[in-house]
């Protein structure tokens, strides 16, 4: 799908980024995301409203790779939308982290609904059929841009456009050797 069918020129856009979600499927499909690129690319062709970015964070990591990517996003055009991880032993007394960002997403993007033409989501997780179809009902076009490989069959089916991961890689990679020292580009650790 070219970037002419699914994107709106005069379309008031907001972006929803479930950051370890988008993250992972970079990285999965090998590359790194460059902040400030994805940002220009929707700026110059849809007129962008918001752009929502959601993570957990340990709340013991202080100057860790991924505070310092959020402290660059809330300074250069992003909403960070983040709460501490909860930590909690399995019943096998596993050590396992909890932060799932779901209900912040989906409620930020129906108070947004009312204010958009265009939602674009980053995430292929499958809890996110029903908000979908939710934001359709209030006459918003809702396009997902994930890894068509993990991205759950109804997210793809409800979506009003579905775009691959890989279309938009060619102008959202981190291609510049040597810059992992910014935090705008990259992502969560």
């Amino acid at each position: 799908m070219s970037e002419i069918m699914w994107l709106y020129p005069d379309a008031r856009t907001a972006l929803f980024i479930d950051g370890p979600n988008f993250h992972n499927s970079a990285k999965d499909m090998g590359f790194d995301v460059e902040y400030s690129a994805l940002l220009r690319f929707f700026r110059e062709r849809s007129r962008l409203s918001r752009a929502f970015y959601y993570t957990a964070v340990d709340p013991s990591g202080e100057n860790t790779p991924l505070r310092r990517l959020l402290d660059w996003l809330s300074y250069n055009g992003y909403q960070v939308v983040s709460k501490a991880s909860k930590e909690f032993r399995d019943n096998g007394g596993q050590r396992r982290v909890k932060g799932n960002m779901d209900i912040e997403l989906a409620i930020d993007m129906l108070n947004m609904a009312p204010y958009l033409d265009h939602v674009v989501l980053f995430s292929g997780d499958g809890d996110f059929r029903r908000l979908i179809e939710a934001v359709q009902m209030r006459g918003i076009q809702v396009s997902v841009v994930a890894s068509e490989d993990v991205t759950a069959d109804e997210v793809q089916r409800q979506a009003d456009q579905f775009v691959d991961l890989s279309l938009m890689r060619p102008y959202i990679e981190r291609n510049i050797p040597g810059q992992g020292s910014n935090p705008g580009v990259g992502g969560e650790a």
